[in-house]
């Protein structure tokens, strides 16, 4: 009885250790960095044409949240210029408190919406367009890179995140 008792403890424990994290959680960006950098559109196109807007600091700073969550969830992910290449050098809780919305940005959608763009259903022309995106920052910018953008809106649908919102 006791092995029992003790192997069924042990599968609670493994199962509990393989859920994912809530998606656009601390611990969800970590993983979304890790893809970003993993993705040669993200790392090589953006270094060409869009991290050099970044105000002379090295590095742009993206927000997001799921909306339903509210603002206070928001997750940072620290883009910045390294080797030739726009690198993910950070992400989790926001440390950069205020954007410069000329070279920043602040995303947020539906949890429904991220899992949409995450599955490749449609692209951030469609996104934004249809308001399912809710988008602030260089405008002008965005709309020159929405091919490589568009391997970031993948990204919730390459790491895996839960339902539950984030603490």
């Amino acid at each position: 009885m006791r092995m029992i008792s003790f192997a069924l403890a042990a599968a609670g424990l493994i199962s509990l250790s393989a859920q994912a994290a809530p998606l656009m959680s601390a611990e969800w960006a970590l993983k979304a960095c890790d893809s970003w950098n993993s993705n040669p559109i993200l790392t090589d196109e953006l270094a060409e044409k869009w991290i050099k807007n970044d105000k002379g600091r090295g590095y742009k700073i993206m927000h997001m949240y799921r909306t339903e969550c509210g603002e206070a969830s928001k997750v940072e992910m620290t883009i910045s210029a390294k080797n030739g290449k726009a690198l993910c050098t950070y992400a989790g809780p926001v440390q950069h408190a205020n954007l410069d919305l000329a070279s920043d940005y602040l995303m947020h959608a539906e949890t429904k919406r991220w899992k949409e763009m995450g599955a490749g259903e449609y692209g951030p022309m469609r996104a934004m367009m249809f308001g399912r995106l809710k988008f602030e920052g260089p405008k002008g910018e965005a709309m020159r890179v929405m091919g490589p953008f568009e391997q970031f809106l993948l990204i919730p649908g390459k790491v895996h995140g839960e339902d539950a919102c984030p603490k």
